[in-house]
């Protein structure tokens, strides 16, 4: 019997990306944006144009992806995760070309369990053969076969149409029946 396969996306799934980005943007220009005024909202919707090259910068710094906090549960929901599903990594990095170092780094200290065979650095998720995809921009499913769960990000909270997990213990208790409170959400157990 083969495994159902899941794929996950890194930023702002994993990986608090959109906190780094605030803390450098605010850091660096005295501002007090946060997660809350970009409901419905990308980080580029309400920083100024004439800012826009300084968000890109970050992004494309060294040392942005090295050190990005993790998402609280991931580690220990992906690892049980493996334990009923065949799990991939998978990263639109093609986005951000300079990433794939600190992102391939950052996955081998923070999640030492997934083999590096299951990690795809990629553009359009449509290449990926998969029966769910765990990512926070509605965009990667519109080419995806299999089934798209929405992770709750600021950007996309006013967004319907998809199954939806606000965190890792949804993550939990949607593909694992498990966790705190069990959600009112049908589970996938395989």
């Amino acid at each position: 019997m083969s495994l159902k396969r899941i794929c996950i996306d890194m930023d702002e799934v994993m990986a608090d990306t959109l906190g780094e980005h605030l803390a450098r943007y605010n850091r660096d220009h005295g501002e007090q944006i946060s997660k809350e005024d970009l409901t419905g909202k990308w980080i580029w919707d309400v920083v100024s144009i004439d800012r826009h090259h300084m968000l890109h910068s970050y992004l494309f710094s060294e040392d942005f992806f090295a050190d990005l906090p993790i998402m609280d549960d991931a580690p220990r929901v992906i690892q049980a995760l493996q334990s009923r599903y065949e799990v991939f990594i998978a990263s639109a990095a093609m986005e951000v070309p300079t990433s794939f170092a600190a992102k391939f780094r950052w996955l081998e200290r923070h999640f030492p369990f997934l083999p590096p065979s299951h990690i795809v650095f990629c553009g359009d998720k449509g290449i990926l053969e998969a029966d769910y995809l765990i990512d926070d921009n509605p965009r990667q499913f519109r080419r995806f076969k299999g089934e798209g769960i929405l992770f709750t990000s600021p950007h996309n909270k006013l967004i319907k149409g998809y199954r939806r997990v606000d965190n890792w213990l949804d993550v939990e208790r949607l593909f694992l029946g498990t966790g705190t409170e069990a959600g009112t959400q049908e589970k996938l157990i395989p």
